[in-house]
């Protein structure tokens, strides 16, 4: 390659790291892209150029004398749901919203590896929707096709990653919020076990739906943003066991039996799967038996998980919205879910989760036959912008659980899950499929995960750019 948009985050910490690249060419390079792909795709919010400079400076002068990080020197971008000291933390909405005044846990755990943040990518208002569009930013778009949306809410992480802006970069996934994006924009989304990687100062972050998460180009690349970031601020109640990701890149998964779930949970909707959907995971279905496993379909009994999920979401959205200091600029669509989530809260929402130990062991019986769950990740490939502009709220709930119905459980158990690339729909859209797994199964996943990458290679394939597409190496 001549130039460094694909350079993946564990390529660019080895050149760092081997003084064959310095931290403010790669992060001036960033910039300099993100500035070039901001009127078409609008990933980003809000950059620090300045400061990220002043911050390669120190990281050259440090990788000068010896010192190594894991990240050190590396431009990475944050969600901006996510708190960086000294900018706002708006969260896709509209407003006057006081910069933070420190750093989040997993911002300072970022810094602590040595990583440059360039600046917060978009979200749609709250995290709300499966697409990345608002009154307050406009719309992010799809690199792969600018007429679709990149998904959401992590959409402009995704959008950073897959058009090169960035190696990789942070995101949150509350109902699918890091998969989702992933699979329609062809990325590796790592939503890890709740408690794995800080949410603080957002404590128990949506009453535990929530959590933070990589994007990027690689199983590698994901497994080091995943490392770097892990870990609990001292207040929070969620923590689990550490995990060493980068290490489960490399491990051979062994034969595992693998359950492909084609029916997703109930949603009091219609979820017709396109084809182009189906084909592609049925395909990655095929490809996991080839490399020696066992693929069954089979359903994890879901019961009526969404009675356990909708108090907790809308009371989420709730706290959040009574935070803004104009809650009038809002989406009508927030205000409404606002209301709901005042609604559902107190004893209806203790209620929803005192069910979680009941759900873990009626969904997790699956676990006693199959290591792995396979399912898609999305019920359809990325709609286009606009799709859902007209929409009332309650039009557009019943959309976003049509066109997305797989992702949510996995945020109700708090249990990790991986999308890979699937492949492209006939007219080229990327889709995804899901490796689920039972509590703490990030490393099993993780090298699963890997082992599809050797085989598939699809970091091979990347957007169109202005000359059309290329191979990346």
């Amino acid at each position: 390659m001549t130039t460094v948009e694909y350079t993946g985050l564990t390529a660019q910490a080895r050149q760092l790291a081997d003084g064959t690249v310095t931290s403010t060419a790669l992060v001036q390079a960033a910039l300099d892209r993100i500035e070039a792909a901001q009127p078409t795709l609008n990933a980003f919010r809000v950059l620090r150029p300045e400061a990220a400079l002043a911050e390669a400076a120190e990281a050259d002068a440090r990788l000068a004398k010896g010192e190594r990080a894991p990240l050190l020197g590396v431009p990475v971008a944050v969600k901006d749901d996510t708190d960086v000291a000294g900018l706002p933390t708006a969260f896709g909405c509209a407003g006057d919203i006081p910069p933070a005044d420190r750093d989040g846990e997993a911002v300072r755990r970022l810094r602590a590896a040595g990583a440059v943040i360039v600046g917060k990518t978009n979200s749609c208002e709250l995290g709300q929707w499966p697409f990345t569009e608002g009154h307050a930013f406009g719309a992010t778009r799809n690199p792969w096709n600018p007429d679709h949306t990149p998904g959401g809410s992590s959409g402009g992480s995704a959008a950073a990653v897959a058009a090169g802006l960035v190696p990789a970069a942070l995101g949150s996934d509350g109902a699918g919020s890091i998969r989702i994006p992933a699979a329609w924009t062809h990325l590796v989304g790592i939503k890890p076990q709740r408690g794995r990687v800080s949410v603080h100062p957002y404590n128990d972050c949506f009453h535990g739906l929530t959590v933070n998460g990589p994007l990027a180009r690689t199983v590698a690349d994901a497994a080091l943003l995943l490392d770097a970031v892990a870990g609990a601020h001292p207040g929070e109640r969620h923590r689990p066991a550490p995990v060493d990701a980068s290490a489960a890149v490399g491990r051979d998964p062994g034969r595992l039996r693998i359950a492909l779930a084609w029916r997703p949970p109930f949603t009091a909707t219609a979820n017709p799967l396109h084809p182009g959907v189906r084909r592609a995971v049925a395909d990655l279905g095929d490809t996991l038996a080839r490399l020696g496993h066992t693929v069954d379909e089979a359903r994890p009994r879901y019961g009526l998980i969404g009675l356990s999920f909708l108090p907790r979401a809308t009371a989420g959205i709730a706290e959040y919205a009574d935070r803004h200091p104009e809650p009038g600029v809002l989406d009508p669509r927030t205000r409404e879910a606002a209301r709901t989530g005042h609604r559902l809260g107190g004893r209806i929402l203790r209620a929803a989760r005192s069910r979680e130990a009941s759900q873990h062991r009626r969904i997790g019986a699956i676990f006693d036959t199959y290591d792995v769950l396979l399912a898609p990740t999305t019920a359809v490939p990325p709609p286009r912008i606009g799709t859902f502009d007209a929409m009332p709220g309650w039009r557009t709930d019943l959309a976003i659980a049509s066109a997305c119905p797989y992702a949510w459980p996995w945020n109700v158990l708090g249990w990790p899950g991986v999308n890979v690339p699937a492949g492209f729909t006939a007219d080229g859209l990327p889709v995804g499929a899901q490796l689920l797994g039972p509590a703490g199964s990030e490393p099993l996943l993780i090298s699963l995960a890997a082992q599809l990458e050797d085989d598939l290679r699809w970091f091979e394939h990347r957007p169109p750019g202005p000359a059309g597409p290329t191979e990346a190496r």
